[in-house]
Protein backbone atom coordinates (compact mmCIF):
# COMPACT_ATOMS: atom_id res chain seq x y z
CA UNK A 1 0.00 0.00 0.00
CA UNK A 2 1.29 3.34 -0.57
CA UNK A 3 1.33 5.54 2.82
CA UNK A 4 0.19 8.85 0.04
CA UNK A 5 -2.80 7.17 -0.74
CA UNK A 6 -4.48 5.10 2.30
CA UNK A 7 -6.56 8.19 4.09
CA UNK A 8 -8.74 11.06 2.38
CA UNK A 9 -10.98 13.84 3.72
CA UNK A 10 -13.40 12.52 1.47
CA UNK A 11 -16.64 12.19 3.17
CA UNK A 12 -20.24 10.64 2.72
CA UNK A 13 -22.66 12.05 1.54
CA UNK A 14 -20.35 14.10 -0.88
CA UNK A 15 -20.00 17.27 1.12
CA UNK A 16 -17.68 20.12 -0.03
CA UNK A 17 -14.89 20.66 1.79
CA UNK A 18 -14.98 24.05 3.69
CA UNK A 19 -12.62 25.95 5.63
CA UNK A 20 -12.62 25.46 9.44
CA UNK A 21 -10.07 25.93 11.99
CA UNK A 22 -10.54 22.09 12.98
CA UNK A 23 -9.34 19.70 10.36
CA UNK A 24 -11.84 17.36 8.47
CA UNK A 25 -10.42 14.82 10.99
CA UNK A 26 -11.00 16.27 14.03
CA UNK A 27 -14.33 17.36 12.95
CA UNK A 28 -15.37 13.39 12.62
CA UNK A 29 -14.74 13.04 16.45
CA UNK A 30 -16.56 15.71 16.79
CA UNK A 31 -19.76 14.84 15.00
CA UNK A 32 -19.67 11.36 16.20
CA UNK A 33 -19.49 12.93 20.36
CA UNK A 34 -22.61 14.77 19.03
CA UNK A 35 -24.54 12.11 16.95
CA UNK A 36 -27.87 10.40 18.60
CA UNK A 37 -26.37 6.64 18.18
CA UNK A 38 -23.38 7.59 20.38
CA UNK A 39 -25.35 9.20 23.18
CA UNK A 40 -27.98 6.22 23.63
CA UNK A 41 -24.80 3.81 24.19
CA UNK A 42 -24.52 5.56 27.71
CA UNK A 43 -27.80 2.97 28.34
CA UNK A 44 -26.59 -0.06 26.50
CA UNK A 45 -24.60 -3.13 28.83
CA UNK A 46 -20.55 -3.34 27.99
CA UNK A 47 -20.70 -6.51 30.02
CA UNK A 48 -22.49 -6.06 33.83
CA UNK A 49 -26.20 -5.31 33.93
CA UNK A 50 -26.03 -1.34 34.47
CA UNK A 51 -26.85 -1.20 38.10
CA UNK A 52 -28.28 1.72 39.84
CA UNK A 53 -25.75 2.33 43.35
CA UNK A 54 -22.38 0.92 41.93
CA UNK A 55 -21.07 2.95 38.78
CA UNK A 56 -19.46 0.12 36.28
CA UNK A 57 -18.55 0.97 32.29
CA UNK A 58 -21.37 1.30 29.77
CA UNK A 59 -20.92 1.22 26.05
CA UNK A 60 -20.66 4.82 26.11
CA UNK A 61 -17.68 5.22 28.59
CA UNK A 62 -15.99 1.93 27.01
CA UNK A 63 -15.81 3.99 23.87
CA UNK A 64 -14.17 7.32 25.67
CA UNK A 65 -11.86 5.13 27.06
CA UNK A 66 -10.29 3.14 23.64
CA UNK A 67 -10.67 6.86 21.64
CA UNK A 68 -8.24 7.92 24.30
CA UNK A 69 -6.02 4.66 24.15
CA UNK A 70 -6.26 4.87 20.13
CA UNK A 71 -5.47 8.76 20.29
CA UNK A 72 -1.50 7.87 21.92
CA UNK A 73 -1.57 4.67 19.91
CA UNK A 74 -2.61 6.70 16.18
CA UNK A 75 -0.11 9.78 17.78
CA UNK A 76 2.99 7.69 18.20
CA UNK A 77 2.36 5.47 15.20
CA UNK A 78 2.03 8.66 13.26
CA UNK A 79 5.16 9.93 13.78
CA UNK A 80 6.95 6.35 13.42
CA UNK A 81 5.37 6.39 10.35
CA UNK A 82 6.44 10.60 9.68
CA UNK A 83 9.94 9.74 11.04
CA UNK A 84 11.04 6.76 8.87
CA UNK A 85 9.44 7.40 5.75
CA UNK A 86 9.73 10.90 5.55
CA UNK A 87 11.34 10.87 2.26
CA UNK A 88 8.55 9.25 0.63
CA UNK A 89 5.90 10.77 1.80
CA UNK A 90 4.02 14.21 -0.13
CA UNK A 91 4.00 17.11 2.14
CA UNK A 92 0.18 16.33 2.50
CA UNK A 93 0.71 12.91 3.55
CA UNK A 94 3.92 14.10 6.34
CA UNK A 95 1.10 16.37 7.86
CA UNK A 96 -1.35 13.62 7.90
CA UNK A 97 0.65 11.36 9.82
CA UNK A 98 2.38 14.21 12.14
CA UNK A 99 -0.69 15.79 13.28
CA UNK A 100 -3.86 13.96 12.52
CA UNK A 101 -3.79 10.25 12.63
CA UNK A 102 -3.90 10.55 15.94
CA UNK A 103 -7.07 12.63 15.60
CA UNK A 104 -8.68 9.44 12.88
CA UNK A 105 -7.87 6.55 15.23
CA UNK A 106 -9.69 8.72 18.40
CA UNK A 107 -12.70 9.06 15.94
CA UNK A 108 -12.76 5.22 15.04
CA UNK A 109 -12.60 4.26 18.44
CA UNK A 110 -15.21 6.33 19.40
CA UNK A 111 -17.37 5.07 17.07
CA UNK A 112 -16.54 1.17 16.62
CA UNK A 113 -19.52 0.41 18.99
CA UNK A 114 -22.50 2.10 17.38
CA UNK A 115 -23.45 -0.57 15.67
CA UNK A 116 -23.91 -2.79 18.93
CA UNK A 117 -27.63 -3.43 20.02
CA UNK A 118 -28.52 -3.45 23.82
CA UNK A 119 -27.50 -6.16 26.07
CA UNK A 120 -24.02 -6.75 24.53
CA UNK A 121 -23.41 -10.18 22.38
CA UNK A 122 -26.54 -11.64 23.17
CA UNK A 123 -28.54 -8.75 21.23
CA UNK A 124 -26.46 -9.42 17.98
CA UNK A 125 -27.01 -12.98 18.55
CA UNK A 126 -31.15 -12.71 18.89
CA UNK A 127 -30.80 -11.19 15.84
CA UNK A 128 -29.35 -13.26 13.81
CA UNK A 129 -31.12 -16.44 15.60
CA UNK A 130 -34.32 -14.65 14.67
CA UNK A 131 -33.77 -15.25 11.03
CA UNK A 132 -32.39 -18.95 11.60
CA UNK A 133 -35.19 -19.73 13.76
CA UNK A 134 -37.99 -18.76 11.34
CA UNK A 135 -35.72 -19.77 8.03
CA UNK A 136 -38.73 -21.45 6.23
CA UNK A 137 -41.23 -18.06 6.46
CA UNK A 138 -38.12 -16.02 5.52
CA UNK A 139 -35.57 -16.93 3.90
CA UNK A 140 -37.22 -17.44 0.27
CA UNK A 141 -38.08 -13.46 0.09
CA UNK A 142 -34.12 -12.82 -0.01
CA UNK A 143 -31.68 -13.51 -2.53
CA UNK A 144 -28.32 -15.39 -0.64
CA UNK A 145 -26.34 -12.26 0.28
CA UNK A 146 -29.02 -10.49 1.66
CA UNK A 147 -29.97 -14.06 3.80
CA UNK A 148 -26.12 -13.85 4.52
CA UNK A 149 -26.67 -10.61 6.33
CA UNK A 150 -29.72 -11.61 8.44
CA UNK A 151 -28.60 -14.84 9.64
CA UNK A 152 -25.39 -13.24 10.41
CA UNK A 153 -26.31 -10.26 11.96
CA UNK A 154 -22.83 -8.23 13.25
CA UNK A 155 -22.42 -5.00 15.04
CA UNK A 156 -19.20 -3.85 12.59
CA UNK A 157 -21.57 -4.16 10.07
CA UNK A 158 -24.20 -2.48 11.45
CA UNK A 159 -21.45 0.34 12.49
CA UNK A 160 -20.82 1.69 8.82
CA UNK A 161 -24.83 1.45 8.35
CA UNK A 162 -25.55 3.47 11.16
CA UNK A 163 -22.94 6.02 10.47
CA UNK A 164 -23.24 6.44 6.85
CA UNK A 165 -26.64 5.43 5.82
CA UNK A 166 -29.68 7.67 4.43
CA UNK A 167 -32.46 7.06 6.49
CA UNK A 168 -36.12 8.65 5.56
CA UNK A 169 -36.61 11.81 5.88
CA UNK A 170 -32.99 12.78 6.76
CA UNK A 171 -29.48 14.09 5.06
CA UNK A 172 -27.34 12.07 2.65
CA UNK A 173 -24.24 10.16 4.53
CA UNK A 174 -25.49 9.53 7.73
CA UNK A 175 -23.62 11.62 10.03
CA UNK A 176 -21.08 12.33 6.86
CA UNK A 177 -17.27 11.04 8.40
CA UNK A 178 -14.36 11.16 6.38
CA UNK A 179 -13.42 7.50 4.61
CA UNK A 180 -10.08 7.08 6.67
CA UNK A 181 -12.54 7.03 9.93
CA UNK A 182 -14.78 4.61 8.40
CA UNK A 183 -12.03 2.67 7.07
CA UNK A 184 -10.53 2.04 10.57
CA UNK A 185 -13.61 0.49 12.01
CA UNK A 186 -13.61 -2.09 9.45
CA UNK A 187 -12.10 -5.12 11.08
CA UNK A 188 -13.80 -7.75 8.65
CA UNK A 189 -13.89 -5.72 4.94
CA UNK A 190 -15.83 -8.05 3.18
CA UNK A 191 -19.31 -9.18 2.49
CA UNK A 192 -21.23 -12.14 4.95
CA UNK A 193 -21.01 -14.62 2.07
CA UNK A 194 -17.85 -14.83 2.54
CA UNK A 195 -17.16 -14.83 6.02
CA UNK A 196 -14.39 -17.80 7.27
CA UNK A 197 -13.59 -18.54 10.66
CA UNK A 198 -10.09 -19.72 10.47
CA UNK A 199 -9.14 -16.01 8.81
CA UNK A 200 -8.93 -13.00 10.61
CA UNK A 201 -10.16 -10.14 8.20
CA UNK A 202 -13.06 -12.47 7.03
CA UNK A 203 -13.94 -14.09 10.44
CA UNK A 204 -17.19 -11.39 10.28
CA UNK A 205 -17.97 -9.01 7.63
CA UNK A 206 -18.24 -5.49 7.42
CA UNK A 207 -21.22 -4.58 5.36
CA UNK A 208 -24.67 -5.26 4.62
CA UNK A 209 -25.32 -5.59 1.07
CA UNK A 210 -27.24 -2.23 1.42
CA UNK A 211 -24.04 -0.35 2.27
CA UNK A 212 -22.24 -2.38 -0.42
CA UNK A 213 -21.63 0.39 -3.15
CA UNK A 214 -20.95 3.02 -0.32
CA UNK A 215 -18.06 0.17 1.23
CA UNK A 216 -16.93 0.06 -1.90
CA UNK A 217 -16.56 3.99 -2.44
CA UNK A 218 -14.19 4.04 0.37
CA UNK A 219 -12.36 1.09 -0.19
CA UNK A 220 -10.97 2.66 -3.81
CA UNK A 221 -10.56 6.03 -1.62
CA UNK A 222 -8.73 4.59 0.67
CA UNK A 223 -6.65 2.43 -1.47
CA UNK A 224 -7.52 -1.26 0.00
CA UNK A 225 -6.14 -4.28 -0.78
CA UNK A 226 -8.42 -6.03 -3.00
CA UNK A 227 -8.66 -9.95 -2.35
CA UNK A 228 -11.60 -11.05 -4.56
CA UNK A 229 -14.55 -9.35 -5.84
CA UNK A 230 -17.30 -12.55 -6.20
CA UNK A 231 -17.62 -12.41 -3.71
CA UNK A 232 -15.99 -8.99 -2.35
CA UNK A 233 -13.23 -9.08 0.28
CA UNK A 234 -10.76 -6.84 1.13
CA UNK A 235 -7.19 -6.29 3.13
CA UNK A 236 -7.62 -4.95 6.39
CA UNK A 237 -7.37 -1.26 6.16
CA UNK A 238 -3.57 -0.16 7.99
CA UNK A 239 -5.85 2.11 10.80
CA UNK A 240 -7.40 -0.90 11.75
CA UNK A 241 -4.95 -2.70 13.46
CA UNK A 242 -4.61 0.41 15.89
CA UNK A 243 -8.26 0.86 16.84
CA UNK A 244 -8.85 -3.06 17.40
CA UNK A 245 -5.51 -2.65 19.66
CA UNK A 246 -7.02 0.31 21.88
CA UNK A 247 -10.29 -1.79 22.20
CA UNK A 248 -8.66 -5.33 23.15
CA UNK A 249 -6.50 -3.25 25.26
CA UNK A 250 -9.78 -1.77 27.50
CA UNK A 251 -12.16 -4.53 27.39
CA UNK A 252 -9.12 -7.27 28.66
CA UNK A 253 -8.55 -4.56 31.78
CA UNK A 254 -11.54 -2.55 32.66
CA UNK A 255 -13.77 -5.31 32.47
CA UNK A 256 -11.76 -7.12 35.69
CA UNK A 257 -11.66 -3.50 37.70
CA UNK A 258 -15.47 -3.37 37.05
CA UNK A 259 -16.02 -7.08 38.65
CA UNK A 260 -13.29 -5.48 41.09
CA UNK A 261 -15.80 -2.89 41.80
CA UNK A 262 -18.68 -5.20 42.07
CA UNK A 263 -17.22 -7.77 44.51
CA UNK A 264 -17.35 -10.44 41.68
CA UNK A 265 -13.49 -10.63 41.97
CA UNK A 266 -11.53 -9.76 45.18
CA UNK A 267 -9.02 -7.00 45.52
CA UNK A 268 -5.98 -9.64 45.70
CA UNK A 269 -6.62 -11.48 42.95
CA UNK A 270 -7.52 -8.37 40.91
CA UNK A 271 -4.22 -7.19 42.05
CA UNK A 272 -2.16 -10.16 41.85
CA UNK A 273 -3.21 -10.70 38.21
CA UNK A 274 -2.76 -6.64 37.28
CA UNK A 275 0.49 -7.08 38.97
CA UNK A 276 2.32 -9.88 37.47
CA UNK A 277 1.45 -8.27 34.20
CA UNK A 278 3.18 -5.01 34.70
CA UNK A 279 5.87 -6.74 36.34
CA UNK A 280 6.41 -8.58 33.05
CA UNK A 281 7.21 -5.27 31.37
CA UNK A 282 9.02 -2.89 33.49
CA UNK A 283 12.53 -2.64 35.73
CA UNK A 284 11.12 -0.39 38.14
CA UNK A 285 9.23 -2.68 40.28
CA UNK A 286 10.51 -1.08 43.91
CA UNK A 287 8.74 2.01 42.79
CA UNK A 288 5.75 0.56 42.22
CA UNK A 289 5.50 -1.80 45.07
CA UNK A 290 6.29 1.57 47.18
CA UNK A 291 3.81 3.19 45.76
CA UNK A 292 0.90 0.08 46.11
CA UNK A 293 2.10 -0.32 49.82
CA UNK A 294 0.98 3.30 50.15
CA UNK A 295 -2.48 3.00 48.91
CA UNK A 296 -4.87 1.46 51.62
CA UNK A 297 -7.99 1.95 49.95
CA UNK A 298 -9.15 -1.25 47.18
CA UNK A 299 -10.47 0.79 44.62
CA UNK A 300 -7.43 3.07 44.52
CA UNK A 301 -4.99 0.20 44.20
CA UNK A 302 -6.10 -1.40 41.49
CA UNK A 303 -6.77 1.83 39.16
CA UNK A 304 -2.92 2.57 39.81
CA UNK A 305 -2.26 -1.01 38.40
CA UNK A 306 -5.04 -0.85 35.95
CA UNK A 307 -3.50 2.50 34.53
CA UNK A 308 0.15 0.59 34.73
CA UNK A 309 -1.28 -3.02 32.66
CA UNK A 310 -2.86 0.16 30.09
CA UNK A 311 0.30 1.91 29.85
CA UNK A 312 2.21 -1.46 29.40
CA UNK A 313 -0.32 -2.65 26.61
CA UNK A 314 0.35 0.53 24.47
CA UNK A 315 4.01 0.38 24.77
CA UNK A 316 3.63 -3.76 23.25
CA UNK A 317 1.27 -2.58 21.06
CA UNK A 318 3.37 -0.03 19.37
CA UNK A 319 6.36 -2.17 19.66
CA UNK A 320 4.38 -5.58 17.89
CA UNK A 321 3.23 -2.79 15.01
CA UNK A 322 6.27 -1.00 14.63
CA UNK A 323 7.76 -4.60 13.95
CA UNK A 324 4.75 -6.14 11.73
CA UNK A 325 4.42 -2.92 9.76
CA UNK A 326 5.31 -4.29 6.23
CA UNK A 327 2.87 -6.98 6.70
CA UNK A 328 0.34 -4.88 7.61
CA UNK A 329 0.81 -2.60 4.63
CA UNK A 330 0.82 -5.33 2.18
CA UNK A 331 -2.19 -7.73 4.29
CA UNK A 332 -0.07 -10.61 5.33
CA UNK A 333 -0.44 -9.83 8.93
CA UNK A 334 -2.94 -12.87 10.29
CA UNK A 335 -3.21 -11.92 14.14
CA UNK A 336 -4.31 -8.83 16.47
CA UNK A 337 -1.80 -7.29 17.87
CA UNK A 338 -3.16 -8.16 21.19
CA UNK A 339 -2.93 -11.51 20.34
CA UNK A 340 0.45 -12.13 19.66
CA UNK A 341 1.49 -10.28 22.74
CA UNK A 342 -0.80 -12.75 24.82
CA UNK A 343 0.93 -16.10 23.02
CA UNK A 344 3.72 -15.12 24.79
CA UNK A 345 3.07 -13.41 27.85
CA UNK A 346 1.57 -15.38 30.78
CA UNK A 347 0.57 -12.77 32.81
CA UNK A 348 -2.11 -11.73 30.13
CA UNK A 349 -2.80 -15.22 29.33
CA UNK A 350 -4.13 -15.66 33.39
CA UNK A 351 -6.27 -12.19 32.69
CA UNK A 352 -7.90 -13.71 30.09
CA UNK A 353 -8.53 -17.32 31.40
CA UNK A 354 -10.10 -15.41 34.96
CA UNK A 355 -11.87 -13.39 33.15
CA UNK A 356 -13.57 -16.28 31.36
CA UNK A 357 -14.62 -18.00 34.17
CA UNK A 358 -15.44 -15.57 36.90
CA UNK A 359 -16.76 -12.04 35.21
CA UNK A 360 -17.65 -13.53 31.50
CA UNK A 361 -19.61 -16.65 33.10
CA UNK A 362 -21.06 -14.36 36.51
CA UNK A 363 -24.51 -15.45 36.81
CA UNK A 364 -25.86 -11.41 36.29
CA UNK A 365 -24.03 -11.48 33.38
CA UNK A 366 -25.33 -14.89 31.86
CA UNK A 367 -28.98 -13.48 33.21
CA UNK A 368 -28.81 -10.29 31.40
CA UNK A 369 -27.68 -12.03 28.05
CA UNK A 370 -30.90 -14.25 28.28
CA UNK A 371 -33.04 -11.49 29.44
CA UNK A 372 -31.58 -9.15 26.13
CA UNK A 373 -31.89 -12.06 24.01
CA UNK A 374 -35.59 -12.60 24.64
CA UNK A 375 -36.14 -8.99 24.80
CA UNK A 376 -34.71 -8.50 21.39
CA UNK A 377 -36.09 -11.49 19.79
CA UNK A 378 -39.65 -10.63 20.72
CA UNK A 379 -39.40 -7.39 19.62
CA UNK A 380 -38.24 -8.39 16.06
CA UNK A 381 -41.27 -10.95 15.87
CA UNK A 382 -43.39 -7.96 16.87
CA UNK A 383 -42.72 -5.85 14.03
CA UNK A 384 -41.22 -8.46 11.04
CA UNK A 385 -43.72 -10.22 10.15
CA UNK A 386 -46.29 -7.39 10.00
CA UNK A 387 -43.53 -5.29 7.83
CA UNK A 388 -43.66 -7.75 5.20
CA UNK A 389 -46.67 -8.01 4.39
CA UNK A 390 -48.25 -5.69 2.06
CA UNK A 391 -50.40 -3.19 2.38
CA UNK A 392 -53.87 -4.87 1.40
CA UNK A 393 -52.73 -7.95 3.61
CA UNK A 394 -52.32 -5.93 6.66
CA UNK A 395 -54.80 -7.18 9.25
CA UNK A 396 -55.81 -4.39 11.81
CA UNK A 397 -53.07 -6.03 14.30
CA UNK A 398 -50.34 -5.38 11.83
CA UNK A 399 -51.69 -1.68 11.44
CA UNK A 400 -51.19 -0.85 15.36
CA UNK A 401 -47.52 -2.67 15.79
CA UNK A 402 -46.17 -0.75 12.71
CA UNK A 403 -47.54 2.67 14.03
CA UNK A 404 -44.74 1.94 16.52
CA UNK A 405 -42.36 2.32 14.32
CA UNK A 406 -40.79 5.95 13.65
CA UNK A 407 -41.25 6.85 10.50
CA UNK A 408 -37.34 6.84 9.48
CA UNK A 409 -37.26 3.68 9.85
CA UNK A 410 -40.23 2.55 7.45
CA UNK A 411 -39.06 2.04 3.77
CA UNK A 412 -42.73 0.98 2.36
CA UNK A 413 -41.31 1.55 -1.15
CA UNK A 414 -38.23 -0.62 -0.72
CA UNK A 415 -37.44 -4.39 -1.03
CA UNK A 416 -38.62 -6.91 1.55
CA UNK A 417 -34.58 -6.44 2.38
CA UNK A 418 -34.65 -2.90 2.97
CA UNK A 419 -37.91 -3.35 5.07
CA UNK A 420 -36.32 -5.62 7.27
CA UNK A 421 -33.27 -3.34 8.00
CA UNK A 422 -35.41 -0.66 8.95
CA UNK A 423 -36.97 -2.73 11.74
CA UNK A 424 -33.36 -3.91 12.78
CA UNK A 425 -32.03 0.05 12.50
CA UNK A 426 -34.82 0.78 15.09
CA UNK A 427 -34.81 -2.36 17.21
CA UNK A 428 -30.74 -2.83 17.43
CA UNK A 429 -30.46 0.96 17.79
CA UNK A 430 -32.80 0.66 21.32
CA UNK A 431 -30.88 1.35 24.54
CA UNK A 432 -31.19 -1.60 27.09
CA UNK A 433 -34.22 0.24 28.75
CA UNK A 434 -35.63 1.52 26.42
CA UNK A 435 -35.96 -1.79 24.82
CA UNK A 436 -37.21 -3.55 27.81
CA UNK A 437 -39.54 -1.09 28.87
CA UNK A 438 -41.06 -1.69 24.94
CA UNK A 439 -41.15 -5.26 25.35
CA UNK A 440 -43.11 -5.16 28.82
CA UNK A 441 -45.60 -2.67 27.21
CA UNK A 442 -46.28 -5.13 23.93
CA UNK A 443 -46.53 -7.76 25.74
CA UNK A 444 -48.98 -6.80 28.34
CA UNK A 445 -46.84 -6.78 31.45
CA UNK A 446 -46.46 -2.65 32.26
CA UNK A 447 -50.38 -0.80 31.03
CA UNK A 448 -50.52 2.81 31.34
CA UNK A 449 -49.81 5.77 28.76
CA UNK A 450 -46.56 7.42 28.65
CA UNK A 451 -45.33 10.34 26.70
Amino acid sequence: MNLNQIFTNQRTGNNPHTKASRTDFQRDFDRIIFSSAFRRLQNKTQVFPLPGSVFVHNRLTHSLEVSSVGRSLGSVIGEFIHDTFKNDLTEDARNFYLYNLGNVIAAGCLCHDVGNPAFGHSGEDAIASYFERNESDLKPKFNEKEWADLVNFEGNANAIRVLSQQQQGKDAGGIQLTFSTLASIAKYPCEAIARDKKVLHRKKFGFFQNEKDIFLEIAKETNLILEGENPHIFKRHPFVWLVEAADDICYNIIDMEDAHRLGIVSTSDCENLFFELVKSETDDIKRIKDKLASISNGNEKISYLRAKVINALINKSIETYKLNFNMILDGSLDKALLDMYKSENEALKEIEKFSIAKIYNHKAVVEIENAGYNVMYELLNHFIPSILKTKEERKSYDKMALKLLPQQFVYENGTDYQKVLGVIDFVSGMTDNFATDLYRKIKGIDIGMTV
